[in-house]
């Protein structure tokens, strides 16, 4: 149980610190906005995007930047990272790991470098070796359009 003013606050406000700077949150913002749009109103995709969201709701798990979850199914086909190029290897590794792992049904995984608007893919089935696309499979559409 919580109980602020002892050491379980100094845990609960490092577990709420958001390490995103403006730039960052401001791409998360655009792919859930411009996506969530093509899902909710026009209908043109049928996976559903949501920014900062766990994995799996019934344990702690890893929290990519935009997940797109396929809520008949109940998986997760992609998740995109956004980083700085300084974070870039730390998230290309984690992109391959989750897709690896195959715990999430994670088919594709993307990694942007907002610095250098560098777009970096990961399919299930690629042997640790990224792609240098935008371009979804998955949902037959390019994501660097929803950066525009």
């Amino acid at each position: 149980m919580y109980v602020p003013g002892t050491t379980d606050d100094l845990i609960f406000r490092d577990d709420m610190a958001v390490y995103g700077p403006k730039d960052h949150q401001r791409i998360i913002s655009k792919l859930n906005t411009r996506l969530g749009s093509r899902y909710y109103d026009t209908k043109t995709i049928r996976l559903e995007p949501l920014p900062e969201t766990m994995l799996n709701e019934a344990e702690a798990s890893p929290t990519p930047d935009v997940i797109l979850f396929d809520n008949e199914a109940l998986t997760t086909p992609i998740i995109i990272e956004v980083c700085h190029t300084v974070g870039l290897k730390k998230d290309i590794n984690k992109v391959i790991r989750l897709v690896d792992e195959d715990e999430y049904g994670i088919l594709e995984g993307f990694v942007y470098d907002y610095k250098t608007a560098n777009w970096l893919r990961y399919c299930k089935g690629d042997a640790g070796l990224m792609t240098q696309t935008s371009f979804s499979n998955v949902l037959n559409l390019d994501l660097n359009a929803m950066l525009a």
